[in-house]
């Protein structure tokens, strides 16, 4: 055989770390290889033209074909074989021998032109060849784990060797070992070269089925070019063709061919998942090759099969059997039978453990409480657990052939179906598993919760799925109980804040969004009498009542403690209704509901409320909005409780300093901001009305109306006189201020209705501190009268407190020349901290103002009753008439009646109203009043 019957192989190997190599499976690439194999085939078809061109690519050709895949497959070792770089430097040793062997060959016949020794340094260079591709192969297979395998693995190599050899044997060895003339060392390399091709083939074959699934394409390239070379090894073996070779013949092409391929080999990992580095991270499952593990199977009985030719083929062709045979074939066989020992033995090993295996996965399958079910990719379930029967109250058996779908929730069917299906899509390398939940139908109806974590399953689908309704409705629970009160299981402040925000964000217009900010007044008192779990109950009743008294989309909510809000969206068809009608209508429902009385343990229990309204602008922030609310509900509690209070965008200024206060005031009057109403007085006995006080009111640019003095400091008083009070005095220059603006707005007005006919005295009220002023003396007050023709009579000046003016000279004396000149002095505070009952006959005093905690306080104190009696007796015996403020409950009026005041004003008679609405009052002359309890009433004007 030629020597140069050389040849090294490939294996698997790892992936390759670092930069991808370039792959060999261009168009140009592939070209260049295949033109270079057909360019020397087509020489040695031809002769090369000469016999020395011949013996030159014959021999130098070959080396060079050799040297070209020693390089590569070196320098793939080096660069970028990573783990099996040693099985690719042995197969560039392999390599390099072949070429060296060749380079020799050629050094005898083509520089020494003289025949090539027998035996020659290209023998040891060619002899070397397999053993370093053998190593190379085994470096790169899987290696046995267990000692069977690598017996098995030995045995293998031995059946395939042994069968090979048989074969070759019967053949050619045996007339080549029975040649006379030969000597030892000759037919011992004879011998040597076709043993050592079968050993090599033999290991080829038997680890080809065990090579790994990295640089595949590598492996496939060496196979090829390995099963080229043993091809035109074993044509070169035929005696007929051995006779005849000479170098640069047709058969060097194959050899050529070869060389080439094992170049290219190690640099065709890129192709097909060879490649490695950051962009693949994870290779994709390879699938399954039935026939290769076939065929891996059935390798020991090919190779008895293959002995057994070579014995027939000694027998048919009248040799009679060669000892070397018969002892061959005898090995073969007891290797046959040791393999097979072990393969049964570990089969019943397998078949052992597969059956605990079995039994062991089944009992956890059917003792689990969780339900495992395998749907065919079509959805078709073909196998339940049996603790389908305990999780969805059916049996396993009737679900089996059933549809997957039929059991989910039709609101999740939809939602299910569509993640299936993107997660059978998907890379199973990326995503190997996903989880569903989903509502599944019970046996007895009801639906359950159920989380589900989904495998792929030949095709299909293996779910294992659990019952999650009961952890469901904890999490729903504690998410009710993060966002709700837990007394009244009405939302707490968050979500209500969430849904102010939800509803300012939805585009809505500001004009239909509104807070309500509810206080209980008295709660405390309750707490306090009745303890706190009546309290408790009193304010589970208030919530019903006011979810009750609000409308389907509003929400209302408990802040904490007895503080209550509501939230009011606009509702199709309100439009043509001012919005604070609507919200007033509303807000006045809520009041009247939780200030009905409660009945609680079987005793009755009384609160009011105190409710104060913010309306939502174009840039309002939920935060804003409802500290808007609770300011307007704190100015309704100062006011006097129980009642509603709008919230009007001056009301801020009370948190101003007393400077910047008094600069936004007279920046309101400067730009005519301010309006001037009257309030009429009437007699309670039969509703004449006496007399009507000037108010001075702030309207804001939304066309909301609020006293000055609730914007400046949150009280309720009305007389704008006490806003001048709580404000530094006038600066030098001003032209105007509050004091003076109202009382030449009330005279003005005053003198306007005296000439239509309309005689009705005006009440002014002026802090003490202005009574100093010149403007304010008598002769001032004279000039202001004369100028729109009013008499003195037609005017009463009223103070706020008597305690200043009794302290100094100066405003005695000015009230003093007032009451000479015939105008009326009213004193306000009667009974109060602030008005002691000696200035009755220390000042020039008509009328006395009762305080307004006396009036507040005559339904629900007896004492108070008594108290306001004796002053109104005091004062009636002084010859001095008695005026009772803030007058809002008709009851208030019957009391008032009968402790003998005369006179009263207030919500329960009249409101606060414009000159043509007053004209038409006055024009009357009286007004109902109630003559005692019921609703206040309604004055049309």
């Amino acid at each position: 055989m030629d020597p140069r019957a050389g040849r090294s192989v490939s294996g698997p190997g790892t992936e390759v770390p670092g930069p991808p190599p370039r792959p060999l499976g261009g168009q140009l690439a592939q070209s260049s290889v295949a033109a270079a194999c057909g360019g020397y085939a087509l020489g040695a078809a031809l002769g090369w033209g000469s016999p020395t061109a011949a013996r030159v690519m014959g021999d130098f050709g070959l080396s060079a074909a050799a040297l070209l895949a020693a390089v590569s497959c070196l320098r793939f070792a080096r660069t970028r074989a990573g783990d099996h770089a040693p099985a690719w430097a042995f197969f560039g040793l392999a390599s390099l021998m072949m070429a060296a062997g060749n380079a020799v060959w050629g050094w005898y016949e083509v520089v020494e032109d003289e025949p090539v020794p027998r035996n020659s340094a290209a023998d040891l260079c060619f002899l070397l060849f397999p053993p370093l591709a053998i190593v190379g192969l085994l470096m790169l297979a899987k290696r046995p784990v267990t000692r069977a395998g690598w017996i098995c693995l030995v045995l293998d190599a031995w059946l395939i060797g042994g069968s090979l050899m048989t074969l070759s044997w019967s053949v050619a060895l045996a007339h080549t070992a029975g040649r006379e003339g030969m000597d030892v060392t000759h037919a011992a390399l004879s011998l040597a070269y076709p043993l050592l091709d079968i050993a090599l083939i033999s290991m080829v074959l038997v680890l080809h089925f065990r090579r790994s699934a990295a640089q595949r394409s590598a492996v496939n390239t060496a196979i090829g070019a390995l099963a080229l070379i043993v091809l035109c090894d074993a044509l070169f073996t035929a005696p007929g063709l051995r006779e005849r070779y000479s170098s640069g013949q047709f058969l060097d092409a194959g050899w050529f061919a070869g060389s080439l391929l094992l170049a290219c080999a190690p640099w065709t990992v890129g192709r097909r998942g060879g490649q490695s580095g950051p962009e693949r991270t994870a290779p994709p499952q390879e699938p399954s090759r039935p026939l290769a593990g076939s065929l891996a199977a059935l390798t020991p009985y090919l190779a008895a099969a293959v002995c057994t030719l070579g014995i027939l083929i000694s027998t048919v062709s009248g040799r009679r059997v060669d000892q070397m045979v018969m002892l061959t074939a005898c090995a073969v066989v007891l290797a046959l039978l040791v393999r097979q020992g072990i393969m049964l033995a570990d089969n019943v090993t397998l078949t052992r453990e597969l059956a605990q295996k079995e039994s062991y996965f089944r009992s956890l399958v059917q003792g689990s409480s969780d339900v495992i079910m395998i749907a065919a990719p079509d959805g078709r379930l073909r196998y339940v657990s049996p603790a389908a029967a305990g999780v969805y109250g059916r049996e396993a058996d009737r679900l089996i052939g059933g549809d997957l779908s039929a059991l989910i929730h039709p609101e999740d069917a939809g939602r299910v179906l569509h993640e299936l299906r993107r997660f059978l899509a998907a890379s199973p390398s990326r995503e190997p598993a996903t989880r569903i939940e989903c509502r599944v139908r019970h046996g007895a109806g009801h639906w359950l919760n159920v989380e589900s974590s989904v495998n792929r399953y030949q095709g299909g689908l293996i779910l294992n799925s659990r019952d999650v309704t009961e952890r469901v409705r904890l999490q729903a629970q504690l998410q009710h109980s993060a966002s709700h009160d837990s007394l009244t299981d009405l939302p707490n402040r968050t979500l209500f804040t969430e849904r102010v925000r939800v509803a300012l964000a939805a585009g809505r217009g500001s004009a239909d969004i509104a807070v309500l900010y509810i206080d209980l007044d008295g709660f405390k008192a309750v707490n306090d009498s009745a303890g706190h779990q009546a309290g408790d109950e009193l304010l589970v009743q208030a919530a019903h009542r006011l979810r009750a008294s609000v409308r389907t989309g509003d929400t209302v909510a408990r802040l904490g403690g007895d503080e209550f809000a509501a939230l009011i969206l606009g509702a199709p068809g309100e439009e043509t209704r001012p919005r604070e009608c609507r919200v007033m209508e509303i807000a006045e429902r809520i009041r009247s509901a939780l200030s009905r009385p409660y009945q609680v343990d079987g005793h009755e229990l009384r609160v009011a409320a105190s409710i104060g309204i913010a309306f939502a602008e174009p840039d309002s922030t939920p935060a804003a909005l409802m500290r808007n609310a609770d300011v307007a509900m704190y100015r309704a509690k100062k006011s006097g409780k129980a009642r509603v209070e709008l919230y009007v965008p001056h009301s801020h200024a009370e948190t101003l300093p007393p400077a910047a206060r008094a600069d936004l005031v007279r920046g309101a009057l400067r730009t005519e901001e301010f309006t001037l109403l009257h309030q009429p007085v009437v007699d309670l006995a039969d509703g004449r009305v006496a007399s009507v006080s000037a108010l001075a009111r702030w309207r804001s640019a939304s066309g909301l109306l609020s006293t000055p003095l609730e914007t400046l400091r949150g009280g309720r008083r009305d007389a704008a006189a006490t806003v001048v009070a709580a404000m530094p005095p006038p600066r030098p220059g001003d032209r105007i201020d509050v004091a003076r603006w109202l009382i030449e707005e009330a005279v003005a007005e005053a003198g306007r209705r005296r000439r239509a006919g309309l005689t009705v005295p005006v009440s002014v009220r002026l802090p003490v501190g202005r009574l100093a002023d010149r403007s304010f003396g008598a002769g001032g007050v004279e000039s202001l009268l004369a100028r729109h023709d009013v008499p003195p009579e037609a005017l009463t000046i009223e103070l706020a407190e008597a305690e200043p003016v009794l302290a100094a000279e100066e405003p005695r004396r000015r009230l003093n020349d007032l009451s000479v000149l015939g105008v009326g002095i009213a004193l306000g505070g009667y009974g109060g901290s602030g008005t002691a009952v000696t200035a009755l006959h220390r000042l020039p005093v008509d009328v006395v103002r009762l305080d307004r905690d006396l009036v507040d306080g005559l339904l629900d104190s007896p004492a108070v009753r008594t108290i306001t009696a004796s002053l109104v007796r005091l004062a009636e015996d002084l010859g001095i008439a008695s005026l009772a403020d803030g007058v809002d409950a008709p009851d208030q009026v019957a009391a008032l009646r009968a402790l003998g005041c005369r006179r009263a004003q207030g919500l329960a008679v009249c409101e606060p109203l414009e000159s043509d609405r007053l004209d038409r009052v006055l024009g009357r002359g009286t007004l109902p009043v109630p003559p005692a309890a019921g609703s206040a009433p309604v004055v049309t004007t």
